[in-house]
């Protein structure tokens, strides 16, 4: 079993975002140490894959962190990851280029 004499700092209610681990003290007291949540990554709206180049970071934390470390700089930012974004720029690049070669043709007749 292990050992139960540990000093409980702040606050006592062992919630499902409040576990504590024992940690032992340079002056050879157990102490409990608080962990925090596990965050989630900031996903891809289309294809919800994790984003390259933004934090896992907490909601308050996301809030007071800088401009440049919430986004990327490129169209879609932190909301749509690279790969969807190039499938995108494609798809719009050959519906104007289907368009166009509509046009001709019916030109042509």
């Amino acid at each position: 079993m292990p050992d139960k004499r540990i000093t409980l700092v702040g606050r006592h209610y062992a919630t499902k975002s409040r576990r504590s681990v024992p940690i032992k003290t340079p002056g050879g007291k157990l102490v409990a140490q608080v962990i925090t949540k596990k965050t989630k990554a900031p996903i891809c709206g289309d294809c919800k894959c994790r984003i390259n180049g933004i934090k896992k970071m907490t909601a308050t934390k996301y809030a007071n962190s800088k401009k440049r470390e919430r986004t990327v700089s490129r169209a879609y930012g932190g909301a749509v990851c690279a790969g969807c974004i190039k499938t995108r720029i494609m798809r719009a690049f050959l519906l104007e280029e289907h368009k166009a070669v509509k046009k001709l043709m019916a030109e042509k007749k």
